[in-house]
């Protein structure tokens, strides 16, 4: 069973360094100056650029009320999707607190760590580091932590995800953002298809988020595609599965 998940955690990291075909991105006229500015980044490669109009950077980051300024957490920031775009928003008086597994930090000969701390290294306002997410702790007094296509792997990489939640709780500043997107399962399959899909019932994530003491502040169907039925293991349908868009906030 470990060779499995090993040989899937490898397949699903060797996709995600294909770019991604898609058609040109307009980021929407309305967005804040700070986000425009991140998204339209030149120092944002063509890889990343490619996966802009499935996953809708501007208007994720729109949702989840990021500013200039804000003290964030990225977890298993080893695709650096959003790391480039979290740093450029937050400018020089913000921070990104970066976060991989050993796992995925070591995959490559340990070239994903690598790449993590070189980035880091690259940006006075970004750290990196790998550490295990049921000993970790965050910084005190974060205005939000993003958890991007990764919560459905907790199971898989053994990571308990109500502790790991409280730990985020308790890391937010009264009305911190918790930003929790992922691939959608079949509605009320919950963890069922986390192992072999990779994808998890949205349901599952909003009860145990909730349970550790936040309320949903945004749920967006923007990430959603109905051409998706949520069977396909993900790495099949690259760009193309429907995802969760939950914006989870710590009371006031």
């Amino acid at each position: 069973m470990k060779n499995i998940a090993l040989f899937t955690l490898v397949l699903s990291l060797l996709v995600q360094a294909i770019p991604a075909l898609s058609q040109d991105y307009m980021v929407p006229e309305n967005t804040p100056a700070h986000i425009r500015r991140a998204v339209e980044s030149e120092s944002r490669d063509e890889s990343q650029r490619a996966r802009d109009t499935g996953r809708k950077p501007a208007e994720v980051m729109t949702l989840a009320g990021l500013s200039e300024g804000d003290h964030v957490a990225e977890m298993s920031t080893f695709g650096q999707y959003y790391t480039p775009m979290l740093v450029e928003a937050v400018g020089p008086t913000g921070m990104v607190e970066m976060y991989d597994l050993p796992l995925l930090a070591g995959f490559s000969e340990g070239a994903v760590g690598e790449a993590g701390q070189a980035f880091a290294d690259a940006h006075t306002n970004a750290q990196y580091a790998i550490v295990n997410y049921n000993t970790m702790e965050f910084p005190a007094g974060l205005d939000a932590v993003y958890n991007v296509l990764s919560y459905h792997d907790f199971g898989n990489f053994g990571v308990d995800q109500t502790a790991f939640n409280a730990k985020v709780f308790n890391s937010l500043t009264p009305g911190g953002k918790y930003v929790v997107i992922d691939h959608l399962a079949e509605d009320g399959s919950g963890w069922r298809d986390a192992g072999t899909l990779h994808r998890i019932g949205k349901e599952a994530i909003v009860d145990e988020v909730t349970a550790a003491g936040f309320t949903v502040l945004v749920d967006s169907d923007i990430l959603e595609n109905a051409e998706d039925d949520r069977t396909a293991v993900v790495f099949q349908v690259r760009g193309q599965t429907s995802r969760a868009v939950v914006v989870f906030q710590k009371p006031m």
